[in-house]
């Protein structure tokens, strides 16, 4: 069980409820759909569905999004930079110096998710992720199981800041 007061940001002496942010890039509309061999049957309402369940038993609001434009992507980390922690699975924003840079503006903590292991695809160049650099862990090649791992993760208090 989290320490609530662990998650809670300070608003000018109000505390405000704990929320976590789940950022999904390019293409994850299509999860289920595209290339099921690689990334599996699970639909992104499932990851959301899943997600929702984790964060309601505990008290702690979900924001869970997903963009195909690198420039919202970039404006969603913003939004998200001072909250309880972040979840993001950049998929073909990974490359991105924008979104680097969005992430290291964070003083929320960050968990980056693949769904493949991009250590083990036949694309070397999927293993070069420019985001990880900004990320405290990530979790590659569980399937949509990492989205699970990386909030209990955040849920449990995090590591602090970044690395």
């Amino acid at each position: 069980m989290p320490d609530k007061r662990a998650l809670q940001s300070n608003n000018g002496g109000k505390v405000a409820q704990a929320s976590i942010h789940v950022l999904n890039g390019p293409n994850l509309n299509l999860l289920g759909e595209r290339e099921p061999e690689i990334y599996g049957t699970a639909t992104l309402a499932d990851v959301e569905r899943a997600c929702r369940q984790l964060c309601e038993a505990v008290g702690v609001q979900l924001e869970f999004s997903q963009t195909n434009n690198e420039a919202e992507l970039v404006d969603q980390i913003q939004a998200a930079r001072a909250s309880a922690g972040i979840v993001i699975n950049p998929a073909g924003c990974s490359y991105s110096v924008p979104v680097l840079d969005a992430l290291k503006a964070c003083s929320a903590p960050i968990v980056e998710v693949h769904i493949s292991n991009i250590h083990a695809r036949s694309e070397a160049w999927r293993a070069e992720t420019l985001t990880t650099a900004a990320a405290i862990g990530v979790i590659s090649g569980l399937g949509v199981e990492g989205y699970g791992l990386a909030l209990q993760f955040l849920l449990k208090g995090g590591a602090g800041r970044n690395a």
